[in-house]
């Protein structure tokens, strides 16, 4: 894969791209406090496709929000698309991991008409909060706000701690192999005021501050029934504590035109395990759908002859 830059109306995003130009188009959207290099190691066992990688805002080498300003799913959402226009791609894929595919799914229930297939690893929809959770959420998240302001980032003395601490990053450490695909892409040099040396990460601190709004379960339900493209969930077992069983298998029967593939392995299973996720998602990234297609084009034909008005 390839290094990459565009601009979007919020600034410069950075990224990986390779395979083969005028195949079938992927957008893969990345993890949590990951980066690009998150689909490095399984870029190399598909074919067949143009993948793009960007590093979403906040994280890699991606410009971060302003000042004041949130990340949400939401937001995420709009900056997907922007990416999407500045590629000149229309209709396109998405491949998502953990966060990725969570934002995916917004973008593939919002815009039905841009997204032909979506291929989702370890996450489906987004992370419910039960309504009476609301209040004490919000102020959580506003208290960490502001107590980020003015705080320095964890400075490593070398790459090599930065890898060890990235490995050892709570339930979703990766093995050594990912984590330092991750650090070499996710790390950035930096120098004190008393000249000594080190490495920070590049990602956005914020990043790290809860969510301040969630979904409920039953608005995260209809979200993922309202994806309408042929969907494959692809999910590692165990699963992760967050998302259990039965709940989400029950979440993928929500899905239209959906199917799911469970693989041992971790959450990075598409790092660590790249041929047997490759081998889970076979030809559904470039399968041709002839009848999603022909539903699709007279559903938009439909919609642009019966709108009017501002």
């Amino acid at each position: 894969m390839q290094e990459f830059s565009l601009d979007i109306p919020l600034g410069r995003i950075t990224g990986l791209r390779g395979g083969t130009p005028g195949a079938p188009r992927v957008l893969a959207l990345h993890g949590w406090l990951d980066n690009a290099a998150s689909f490095v190691p399984l870029s190399a066992h598909l074919s067949g496709i143009e993948l793009v990688a960007p590093d979403l805002p906040g994280h890699g080498g991606s410009v971060h929000l302003p000042r004041g300003a949130d990340y949400s799913f939401a937001g995420a959402m709009h900056n997907v698309l922007d990416i999407a226009d500045a590629l000149g791609w229309d209709r396109f894929a998405l491949l998502g991991h953990s966060m990725g595919a969570g934002i995916a799914s917004l973008v593939a229930a919002a815009s039905p008409q841009r997204i032909t297939r979506f291929l989702a690893i370890e996450a489906l929809g987004a992370l419910p909060e039960t309504p009476e959770r609301t209040v004490t959420r919000l102020r959580e998240a506003v208290a960490a706000t502001r107590a980020l302001a003015g705080k320095r980032l964890r400075t490593f003395p070398s790459l090599e701690t930065a890898v060890r601490a990235r490995m050892q990053a709570g339930a979703l450490g990766v093995s050594e192999m990912a984590a330092r695909l991750l650090v070499d892409r996710g790390a950035r040099a930096v120098h004190t005021d008393e000249g000594l040396g080190g490495y920070e990460w590049s990602s956005d601190p914020r990043l790290t501050l809860p969510t301040m709004v969630r979904m409920t379960v039953e608005q995260v339900r209809n979200l993922i029934a309202g994806i309408e493209c042929p969907t494959r969930v692809i999910y590692a077992d165990p699963p992760q504590p967050y998302l259990p069983e039965p709940l989400r298998s029950e979440n993928v029967a929500l899905l239209p035109r959906g199917e799911r593939v469970i693989v041992p392995g971790t959450h990075h299973l598409h790092m660590e395990q790249p041929a047997v996720v490759a081998a889970a998602i076979g030809d559904f990234l470039i399968r041709v759908d002839p009848e999603f297609d022909s539903s699709l084009d007279h559903a938009i034909g439909t919609s642009q002859s019966t709108t009017s008005g501002p």
